[in-house]
């Protein structure tokens, strides 16, 4: 039996593409999106039918440019997860544009809206997560919208402080980014590996899934953003785990002996202290993490970097095929 194989036996296994053809190979039980993943699929001809629809879409829809590049994406974005929905048996997780991610009210009306062209298409909005930055301002839009039934997927989280406002908040999954915190640290030591049991993504995972299991927290945690088949299989037990195409065929590839490192049963017993947390804990704690302020950033720039790169292919393509 494959790594692959045997990892399902303990962990919800997600493919972090949107190409549909990977992610009816590996069989996943959910799926995840983003801008970027889009941005490739969306130039790829066997999705352009899915492409044309949007632009329909979103030209009966408005007439200023802005406002007709926004209704493509969301609808660009509905249109690939409900395909993907077609294939695997779960979940699909749908990104808010980070644009909004320090904007609570924008975030709750971009998730209506997103909810409700999922709604237009016959999918059960218990099939969709709607993906929002774990900002203050991001999880506080989660709580509204968890408490009125959409479920939410709380992204870009590094920091033990936004592990623990969003289980208060009761959202429904969170991704704490492995890869992003491992590329972090290995930049400031100076060296080129950190072996998998010193790995701070790997343990910061475990930390939040302890956290999470001792005190009761529904939150699901999906492990996101591995470098290596290493921190995956480190990661075994994990809720979800949420991997690459490349990462899940050398996983169906290996043959490697397969633990489980995580369990809930174990981390109920463990002596771990509970935080009180506010808004005022939060920050602090997110400011005292220099890893986290920065990756949190960033991740949000870089969010913001690639759905410009998707507006703008939209924009050509247009323009395109008018002429």
């Amino acid at each position: 039996m494959s790594a692959l194989a045997e990892l399902k036996k303990s962990t919800t296994v997600v493919a972090d593409t949107g190409e549909i053809e990977a992610i009816a190979q590996y069989a996943p039980q959910d799926a995840t999106t983003n801008p970027s993943l889009l941005y490739k699929a969306a130039q790829m001809p066997e999705y352009q039918s899915l492409v044309d629809d949007a632009i329909a879409y979103g030209q009966s829809r408005a007439s200023q440019e802005d406002e007709l590049i926004d209704a493509i994406v969301d609808k660009l974005s509905v249109n690939f997860g409900a395909k993907i929905l077609e294939i695997i048996p779960g979940r699909v997780s749908t990104e808010v544009d980070a644009r909004l991610s320090f904007d609570t009210q924008g975030t709750i009306d971009k998730a209506h809206e997103l909810i409700a062209l999922y709604r237009a298409v016959g999918i059960d909005s218990n099939r969709v997560l709607i993906k929002i930055a774990s900002t203050w301002e991001g999880i506080q839009a989660a709580e509204h919208l968890e408490k009125e039934g959409i479920h939410c997927n709380l992204t870009l989280l590094f920091g033990f402080g936004q592990a623990i406002a969003c289980g208060e908040a009761r959202v429904t999954l969170i991704s704490p980014f492995v890869g992003r915190i491992y590329d972090w640290h290995k930049k400031q030591r100076g060296v080129e590996h950190i072996p998998v049991a010193d790995d701070p993504g790997v343990e910061s995972v475990t930390r939040i899934y302890n956290y999470y299991k001792k005190f009761g927290y529904p939150t699901e945690v999906m492990g996101a953003s591995f470098r290596t088949a290493e921190q995956v299989l480190a990661l075994c037990g994990c809720d979800l785990l949420t991997i690459s195409p490349n990462l899940l065929q050398e996983l169906e590839s290996s043959d490697a002996p397969v633990t489980k490192q995580l369990d809930a049963a174990n981390a109920a017993e463990m002596d771990i202290e509970r935080v009180d947390m506010n808004e005022r804990i939060f920050r602090w704690m997110l400011n005292e993490d220099a890893m986290a302020t920065e990756k949190l950033a960033e991740g949000i720039r870089s969010f913001a970097s690639d759905l410009d790169k998707l507006r703008s292919y939209l924009a050509q393509h247009m323009q395109t095929v008018s002429t």
